[in-house]
């Protein structure tokens, strides 16, 4: 499925609708295959022993499968996350931004599926990897 919303209407979208965690995430790439999405780290991401939360990682995953939808499916605020299952591989390093790619797998009418590879900035190896599945509401597609 073709894109329908490039970086900068991804952006605009976030920043009107989720302005709560707008700042925190800055989708730097979007194409056919991949989104990228860029964790902006600051020490409210941080847990004892100098590295990300669990729950931040979560919320990179989660925002970047969702804005990999949207990218295809246009503006659909209420999509929704109906399964995340993320594996902890190896911990992020200190002091870096974190990269989440997106791909889908499956985008149907009422459910989409993909999977999220999140990386520290520079770095080769994946700190986590995720697989989400969304709800899409009916009358929007």
């Amino acid at each position: 499925m073709a894109i329908v919303m490039d970086q900068a209407a991804l952006t605009a979208f976030l920043a009107r609708e989720f302005m709560q965690v707008a700042e925190d995430f800055t989708v730097t790439h979007v194409d056919d295959d991949m989104l990228e999405v860029r964790l902006n780290v600051d020490a409210r991401h941080l847990r004892p022993g100098g590295t990300v939360s669990g729950p931040s990682m979560f919320a990179l995953a989660d925002v970047a499968m969702y804005l990999a939808i949207l990218a295809r499916i246009g503006p659909v605020a209420l999509a929704v996350t109906t399964n995340c299952s993320i594996d902890f591989m190896r911990k992020p390093e200190a002091g870096r931004a974190l990269l989440a790619q997106a791909r889908l797998h499956k985008l149907g009418r009422v459910l989409a599926v993909g999977d999220v590879l999140i990386r520290s900035d520079g770095a080769a190896d994946v700190v986590a990897r995720a697989s989400l599945t969304y709800s899409i509401p009916p009358a929007q597609r």
